[in-house]
């Protein structure tokens, strides 16, 4: 369940501010309160922020075009540019969304006042998630009359798409601007011609200051005589609470779209993620701190067992002055450089074995020497032609327990005198 502050702007940056905290089901989280931009600000807390700015600030139109998204916002001022006086540069719209019978509410505001908006909720430090004009939050029930009269101002839509705002003005005069108070006579006259138009709802639905019931009662008196029905809605609390619960339950244009709105639409997206971000992101600091730490202790060890392997080496060569890059491959170097006799015999009369064996199938082939040293088996050869000798060399190197490989080959006369080294494999 999300919470909202939504906060009331006056049209006057000296006058007060009014706030409530509801939530996404149309409940109360708190009383109302008034004050300063920056006691609103006090009450934020976790809550997202929603901002009713002054109704007679903007606009409300209606359009009928396929645009979607980003082109719609650009193809908006270019459809409305006929109903509306100012320059259509100087002008802000936003797009709600698309109703049944495929028209888009439109609310148009120019920018200077909407910077002027944005100014006054920075400068006490409030980031909105949502900037809403005020008569949105009058909900709007198909085939009913709503109406809002508070501070002098009535609000009045009629559940399709009239919808307007009017200052110091009667109910029973802002609704008999609408026409539907003479709708009798035209319908009857309508359906005499056969005409099948759906007549206007008779149905009105008002909301109203507690202070100012009592002042407008010859006005219910009136509307309920020419109208089917008339239900007066006390506000004791004012308009802010009816308005809150209706914009914080999704209803209403956002007015932060297009340039205004990519950042607080970030916001907006982020927020229900902060924690769940700022937890993986603590993880993995903790994690790559770990790693780091280990990897340095690692190093430092490892640099520590090359020192002293460095030292031990250096007193058994004394003379071998190169850095010593590979200490496993230095050990099997010191290994073989002592001809241990224990290692001999393991690879001394088996590879004489395996040497016998490949040259008894090449009579051709005369063994002129054999000497070992450092588990290294060196032997001199006289062949008839080079094929032969690497005929010996696959064969000895076929068991694959020696690795034989052929160290130099001179021809004289019809033969060839050879060099031949086998080892272990791997060695």
């Amino acid at each position: 369940m999300a919470e909202f502050l939504v906060i009331r702007l006056q049209e006057s940056p000296q006058d007060p501010v009014s706030w409530i905290a509801v939530d996404d089901r149309g409940a109360r989280r708190g009383h109302p309160g008034s004050g300063m931009l920056e006691d609103a600000a006090k009450e934020i807390r976790e809550r997202s922020v929603i901002v009713l700015v002054p109704a007679t600030e903007a606009l409300t139109l209606f359009v009928d075009i396929p645009a979607k998204g980003s082109r719609l916002l650009t193809a908006l001022p270019f459809a409305l540019e006929d109903q509306l006086a100012d320059d259509i540069e100087n002008l802000h719209f936003a797009a709600g969304r698309r109703r049944e019978d495929g028209s888009i509410p439109v609310a148009v505001v120019t920018r200077k006042i909407l910077a002027d908006w944005l100014a006054r909720l920075a400068d006490a430090g409030i980031e909105a998630d949502r900037i809403t004009p005020e008569n949105h939050g009058l909900a709007r029930t198909p085939n009913t009359l709503s109406m809002l009269v508070s501070d002098d101002l009535v609000m009045f839509n009629d559940g399709a798409k009239v919808e307007f705002v009017i200052p110091d003005i009667s109910p029973s005069e802002a609704l008999a601007a609408t026409g539907i108070l003479d709708a009798d006579s035209s319908d009857n006259s309508d359906n005499e011609s056969g005409d099948n138009q759906k007549p206007p709802s008779r149905h009105l639905v008002v909301y109203c200051d507690a202070a100012l019931a009592d002042q407008y009662e010859k006005d219910w008196a009136l509307l309920r005589h020419e109208l089917s029905s008339v239900d007066v809605n006390l506000l004791p609390d004012g308009a802010l609470p009816r308005l809150a619960v209706t914009v914080a339950s999704g209803n209403g244009i956002n007015l932060l779209q297009g340039r205004y709105g990519a950042k607080t639409e970030f916001t907006a997206l982020f927020r229900p993620w902060r924690y769940a971000a700022i937890f993986l992101l603590a993880f993995c600091i903790v994690g790559f701190a770990g790693k780091a730490a280990n990897y340095y202790r690692l190093s430092v060890e490892n640099q520590a067992l090359i020192t002293q392997f460095t030292e031990e080496y250096r007193r058994i060569r004394p003379n071998d002055t190169r850095e010593v890059v590979d200490p496993v491959g230095t050990v099997n170097s010191l290994r073989r450089s002592q001809g241990t006799t224990a290692a001999g015999p393991q690879v001394f009369l088996p590879s004489l074995q395996q040497l016998a064996s490949a040259v008894g199938s090449n009579t051709a082939v005369t063994i002129e020497a054999i000497s070992y040293r450092a588990g290294v088996v060196d032997v001199r050869l006289i062949a008839p032609d080079i094929p032969t000798l690497d005929k010996i060399v696959q064969a000895v190197s076929a068991s694959g327990r020696f690795t034989a490989s052929m160290q130099s080959a001179d021809r004289s006369g019809e033969q060839v005198n050879s060099r031949i080294q086998i080892r272990e494999a791997g060695a």
